[in-house]
């Protein structure tokens, strides 16, 4: 028995000795940054901070109840989410399975069995034709260990652990993009509230003109054309209303499935000032460098990076020996009462089998090929989300500069609108002009006051992707921190 213990230690001695020689394939660094946005500033935004500062519940910073309770009941009852928590918890547990390689498997196994051999083989014929029967009772333990002689194993492993990381990072990315989605939506439905009470307005306007016109005609100071024009566009104002509320109801619809209810369970009230849309927040921009540490898409293409760089050096550990180390202990005897006894006993260990490839037809070679045109992709691929992810901002800030330059202009056009109308409505009630000219100033001081309205709801929806594009307070944590924070180095 010390004989074995002494070849046991030697074995596992050996196989610390060589796996402290190296470990194939090499230690990941991240991706240089696109040439040229290290420094730069964005071209439609003022970066004064290194980054942007959003709170962690960044919805919150339009200040609307209403918002903050669709967003958080979004977040907690959204089938993506459950989703995305569920494909994170599978990354995990193959995290698992794959740090299970780094150590031993033992198992432990008992066994009952009866058997009789034949008298009439030549063993029983040596016997003096006798067969040989009897129970066999056994127990005993198996131990199998893979030596990781050049890193094969480890680099497994932090593959599977950066496949996790990547999974957590997109479970993330679906709660970002969730929220903003809610939001968007929100802001949507609440732009329309406006032109509804834009388009009620209009209503009671007409009507009161129409009645004015079928008075005026009825004493035959006006004509029949007068009084038809006056009903279309009462009937317009009414079918513009219907068309309003039909894209209301489809955002409310939208608003009950990213909140995880059937839309029958969800209804928004009007606002109580449906015109009185918000000034959209500043939102503070920071640095083209910076993105990579906000925004969790970007930390996940990383992450996928890292997986594709550890499986290259598991690729190229094919090439190199293999260490397999079995070994087993137990008892076994014809009785029962004799199982435990000294006599009973039986081990063997080993084979130490160390294998080596020589000849796969090139198999070994084009895997780590493979590997690689895989990492280079990836590459690639991360390349073109962080170009994305910078075109995004650039336009979420363009479209918060314009939209504010174009809401100036509007207010002026509405205004010059709602002059015209007043105008043009006191000349008819004087006979100095026709109905035409009330029709044609209507109309534009209608399309001037729906026109501010969507201006208004645009300019909260370009702060919703300026949030979003800056990765909307996202932080990560953990060993997402590190990918994130990580030295750019240049691509091999």
């Amino acid at each position: 028995m010390q004989t074995v213990l002494t070849k046991i230690a030697l074995a596992a001695s050996l196989a610390v000795a060589l796996a402290a020689c190296g470990t194939v394939g090499q230690d990941f660094t991240a991706p240089a940054n696109v040439a040229g946005i290290d420094n730069a500033a964005f071209r439609h935004g003022a970066s004064a901070a290194d980054a942007a500062q959003l709170p962690k519940q960044w919805w919150s910073i339009y200040g609307d109840a209403t918002l903050n309770r669709l967003e958080q009941s979004a977040l907690q009852d959204n089938p993506g989410v459950k989703a995305a928590g569920e494909r994170l918890l599978q990354a995990l547990a193959q995290s698992g399975t794959a740090r299970a390689n780094q150590g031993p498997s033992v198992n432990l196994s008992t066994g009952i069995s009866n058997s009789r051999t034949s008298a009439n083989t030549s063993q029983g014929l040596a016997l003096g034709n006798r067969s040989i029967s009897g129970n066999n009772f056994s127990v005993g333990g198996s131990l199998s260990y893979e030596v990781d002689l050049l890193g094969r194993v480890k680099r497994m492993v932090e593959a599977a652990d950066s496949q996790a990381l990547a999974a957590q990072a997109d479970r993330d990315g679906v709660l970002l993009m969730l929220s903003a989605q809610v939001a968007s939506n929100y802001w949507q439905l609440r732009g329309l509230d406006a032109e509804m009470a834009i388009l009620n307005g209009a209503l009671d306007t007409r009507r009161e003109s129409a009645q004015l016109v079928e008075a005026r005609f009825n004493a035959g100071l006006t004509n029949e054309l007068d009084l038809a024009r006056a009903k279309v566009e009462l009937s317009n104002a009414q079918a513009d209303l219907h068309e309003v509320k039909r894209q209301r109801n489809q955002l409310e619809n939208s608003l009950a499935t990213l909140t995880g209810k059937p839309p029958s369970a969800l209804q928004l009230p009007v606002a109580a000032d449906p015109s009185a849309l918000p000034l959209p927040p500043g939102i503070p921009v920071g640095l083209p460098a910076s993105l990579l540490a906000h925004r969790p898409d970007l930390v996940s293409s990383v992450a996928s990076l890292r997986a594709a760089n550890a499986q290259v050096g598991v690729a190229e550990g094919a090439f190199y020996p293999s260490l397999q180390l079995t070994g087993n202990f137990g008892y076994a005897s014809e009785k029962l009462r004799d199982l435990a006894q000294g006599g009973s006993r039986q081990f063997s260990f080993g084979p130490l089998a160390l294998s080596l490839p020589i000849f796969d037809g090139g198999r070994n070679q084009a895997n780590l090929d493979l590997s690689k045109a895989r990492y280079a992709e990836a590459v690639a691929n991360h390349e073109t989300k962080l170009l994305t992810a910078l075109r995004e901002v650039e336009d979420a800030l363009s479209d918060v500069e314009q939209r504010q330059l174009q809401g100036d202009a509007q207010a002026l056009s509405q205004a010059a609108a709602a002059r015209a109308y007043l105008v043009a409505r006191t000349r008819y009630e004087r006979g100095i002009s026709t109905y035409l000219d009330v029709t044609d100033a209507q109309r534009s001081s209608l399309a001037a006051d729906r026109a501010a309205a969507q201006i208004k709801t645009q300019r909260l929806l370009a702060t919703v992707a300026v949030a979003r594009s800056l990765g909307a307070g996202w932080q990560p944590d953990g060993e997402l921190a590190k990918l994130a924070s990580a030295p750019a180095a240049k691509v091999r």
